[in-house]
């Protein structure tokens, strides 16, 4: 029998601040940014968790971009992630201070660090999140069911993307969820912003649940990260061949622009799976995306419809990336491109 959740004594919105080698992820700024936004919504205040070692010098960062207040638990044994002493930090931070919504980003730690951590305090946790409000549940009425306010509204794709679903929490504390990088923003950085400082340690006793880290190999890439590029030029399977995509190449070099793709260019292997933009690859939000040769299945548009201009080139005029596109050209994408690409680099040897 569990005991019933004091759901008032469960206040504020915590963001696990995901740090790898005392250096803070992209998204725990992006968790930080949205979780002010439902706190102002709650009338309450946002908390960063940052579980570490010497961990206390990202305090700074993660005041500048907004959090109100930063709990810090630092130990030795948090040097390097490892599932059992993160797991046992972060849970008995949640039982000690008692938020009302606990959010981790959708990141190999976090889809790992999420769940145990859910399970441990007994409460839901809706994975890969890619919108979060806070509203009414149910959300349309419902006879002779109470609905309750100020739920969290966890919206993320399900059946292999091909629906949204809109989940609550509504009689369990902390409303957890995973939060998929890339989607949410950060809030601008404020210079000199302070945030109130708690140290928290619950002791840490290694057992035979610690894992003893042998080695760390780190893998050296040199592809671009496509969710930090400010222009995309994304291929599918429309682009035809391996080879055709050093048109894009081109594209990309005369524009200053990098290039991406779509699932079925990866599965044919004609690109890693680092450049994959959609809902299994990366969401991504360049100021220019071009679509060039994809279709636009919804698993794709999942990852890109937030790209503040979208150019799509397809021979298909029925193609569903030209419900989203701002400006299209039905064509073959063989002959519009590179006319495209010296039509840029004219423009650029005149400048």
């Amino acid at each position: 029998m569990v005991n019933e959740m004091n759901l008032e004594e469960y206040k504020g919105v915590f963001v696990f601040a995901q740090q790898v080698d005392n250096e803070l992820s992209s998204i725990a700024l992006e968790l930080v940014g949205k979780g002010k936004d439902l706190a102002k919504d709650l009338g309450a205040e946002v908390t960063a968790v940052l579980i570490g070692s010497d961990v206390k010098g990202l305090c700074t960062e993660l005041a500048e971009y907004g959090a109100d207040r930063i709990i810090v638990v630092d130990d030795p044994e948090l040097k390097e992630y490892r599932t059992e002493p993160y797991a046992h930090a972060l849970a008995e931070v949640i039982k000690k201070y008692k938020p009302e919504i606990m959010l981790i980003g959708a990141t190999a730690i976090g889809r790992d660090l999420g769940p145990r951590v859910s399970a441990r305090i007994h409460t839901g946790l809706t994975a890969d999140c890619t919108q979060l409000d806070i509203g009414d549940f149910p959300i349309n009425p419902v006879p002779g069911k109470e609905q309750k306010h100020n739920q969290l509204l966890m919206t993320r794709p399900a059946f292999g993307g091909n629906t949204i679903a809109t989940i609550a929490c509504p009689d369990f504390r902390p409303q957890m969820a995973t939060v998929r990088p890339g989607v949410m923003q950060k809030a601008p950085r404020v210079a000199g912003a302070q945030a109130v400082i708690e140290e928290f340690n619950p002791g840490f006793t290694p057992d035979n649940k610690y894992v003893e880290i042998l080695k760390i190999v780190k893998a050296v890439s040199d592809i671009e990260d496509i969710m930090d590029a400010k222009i995309l030029v994304s291929g599918g399977r429309g682009v035809g061949s391996p080879e055709n995509f050093k048109l894009l190449e081109d594209l990309a070099d005369a524009i200053g622009g990098t290039v991406s793709c779509s699932r079925a260019v990866v599965d044919a292997g004609w690109k890693p799976k680092a450049l994959q933009v959609g809902q299994t690859g990366k969401t991504v939000r360049p100021h220019v995306y071009f679509a060039i040769g994809i279709s636009g299945a919804i698993q794709h548009l999942a990852g890109m419809e937030e790209s503040d201009i979208i150019i799509a080139i397809n021979k298909d005029e029925t193609a569903p990336i030209f419900d989203v596109a701002d400006y299209g050209v039905v064509g073959d994408l063989n002959k519009i491109v590179p006319m495209l690409t010296e039509k840029i680099k004219e423009a650029r040897a005149q400048k």
